[in-house]
Order: C-alpha cells, then sequence, then structure tokens
C-alpha cells in the first residue's frame, strides 16, 4: 500500500505559472510606455517638446531593457524546471512583485530630470537604484530555492547552474546599490547612464535557455568533460546530478 504524501495537491507542471508570469510581464511592459505622453507645448514647437522629454526615453530604455533580461532570466530557468512547488510559486511572485514595481521608478525618474532640480533627481535615481536591487534579490531568492531543491530540476541540468546564477543575482544587488549611491553623491546622469548599461551587461552574458543533450553543453564544463557528458547514458547522468 502507498503511503501517504504531503506534496499531494502542492505540486504541478510549469505551465500556469510560466503562463501567469508571461502576462504579468507583458502588464508591465505596457505600463512602462504609458509614461510616454504626447508634450504640451504651443504650435511649432513640437520638436522642441519632444528632445526635451529626454529623460523619459532613457527611463524608458533602461527599464525595458532591464524586464526583457528578466523575462529572458526567468525563460531560461524554467526550461530547467520539471515541476513546481508552493515553494517555487512563493518565490516567483516575489520576482512578480519586485518586477511590477518598475513603472513607478521610472516615471519617477522621468519626471525629476525633466524638472531640472538636482536634489529631486538625487532621489530619484536613488529610488531606482533600491528598486533594481531588490529585483535581483528577489532572483537572489528564487536561485538560491532552485539551488536547494534538485528534486525539482529536470535530470540534464548541471548541478553549478543555479549556485552560479546565485553569484550572477548577488553581483546585481550590489551594482544597483552602487550605482544608487554614485548617483545620490556624486551625479544623477550617471546612474541614469549605469542603468542603460546594466542590463545590456546582463543580456550580453545571458546563458543560454534551453537543456539537453540535443543543445550545445554547459559553458561552466571543460571541454574534455562536455564530450563525456553528451555520450553518458541517461540513467548514469541522473546519478551524477543527484536527481531522483
Amino acid at each position: 500500500m502507498s503511503r501517504p504524501t504531503d506534496d499531494l495537491g502542492t505540486r504541478s507542471d510549469t505551465s500556469r505559472a510560466i503562463a501567469f508570469s508571461d502576462a504579468v510581464f507583458a502588464i508591465i511592459i505596457t505600463l512602462l510606455v504609458l509614461d510616454l505622453r504626447v508634450p504640451d507645448v504651443p504650435p511649432g514647437r513640437l520638436l522642441f517638446g519632444l528632445l526635451e522629454q529626454w529623460p523619459g526615453y532613457v527611463a524608458y530604455l533602461a527599464s525595458y531593457a532591464y524586464v526583457a533580461v528578466v523575462w529572458l532570466n526567468h525563460k531560461g530557468a524554467f526550461n530547467r524546471v520539471k515541476e513546481s512547488d508552493r515553494g517555487l510559486h512563493w518565490v516567483n511572485l516575489f520576482v512578480l512583485f519586485t518586477t511590477a514595481l518598475l513603472p513607478f521608478p521610472t516615471a519617477v525618474v522621468s519626471d525629476a530630470f525633466q524638472e531640472h532640480d538636482q536634489q529631486d533627481q538625487r532621489v530619484a535615481v536613488a529610488f531606482y537604484a533600491l528598486i533594481g536591487a531588490l529585483l535581483c534579490a528577489s532572483w537572489l531568492a528564487f536561485f538560491h530555492y532552485l539551488a536547494r531543491r534538485k528534486d525539482l530540476l529536470k535530470e540534464e541540468v548541471s548541478e553549478r547552474h543555479f549556485p552560479a546564477e546565485r553569484v550572477r543575482a548577488l553581483l546585481g544587488v550590489i551594482l544597483y546599490a552602487a550605482a544608487g549611491l554614485i548617483g545620490y553623491l556624486v551625479a544623477p546622469l550617471a546612474s541614469l547612464v549605469i542603468f542603460v548599461v546594466l542590463p545590456v551587461f546582463y543580456a550580453v552574458h545571458q546563458r543560454r535557455s534551453v537543456p539537453g543533450a540535443s543543445h550545445p553543453p554547459d559553458r561552466t564544463s571543460p571541454p574534455g568533460i562536455e564530450a563525456l557528458t553528451v555520450r553518458r547514458p541517461a540513467h548514469a547522468a541522473c546519478m551524477a546530478c543527484g536527481s531522483s
């Protein structure tokens, strides 16, 4: 007779979590563009009005790129997950919660730079950096959970993948905090530039999102080990990963 299990009703495939998350990301990107408005200028001054709104365009670019990287991270992470449990749903909701905050500091930064008050600009970039660091912290929690719950992962996923992702998330927390300090203590415009550059940096260094032997092996493996890993039988790969 099979023993009762506490996991009954708490585990599921990842399709609903992915669909819900994608819908949230789509709404967030839509909210970002709502801060771009037609300038209120007299006739003949439209070009000047559009150019004067440059902080809004830069803030939109920074946040759109950030959400794009978040979506790619999310896609890559869930491509390595075979099933979800309640804990994974909670850390995923934490990621969505922090991502959904982005339109607010984006609008604050845009407004502060268009009003040309330097003290407000310092506060605005510090606020944006705080939300950016909080979003990276949510990813740190997400990756930490998956690094500890190998039973939720697909068998071919490297044991080193999510621990390595934790380091990248922690680096993001540090970089956004540093950008906020630079903007508040030195130059707000420097922070704005960093906010644009950071998502681009992470996008360039994005890991491949689809695991499996039919794809190129994990970059973290030495070349000699990669070839052996692709040729191993499935049961041997399972034992090496420690997956059940």
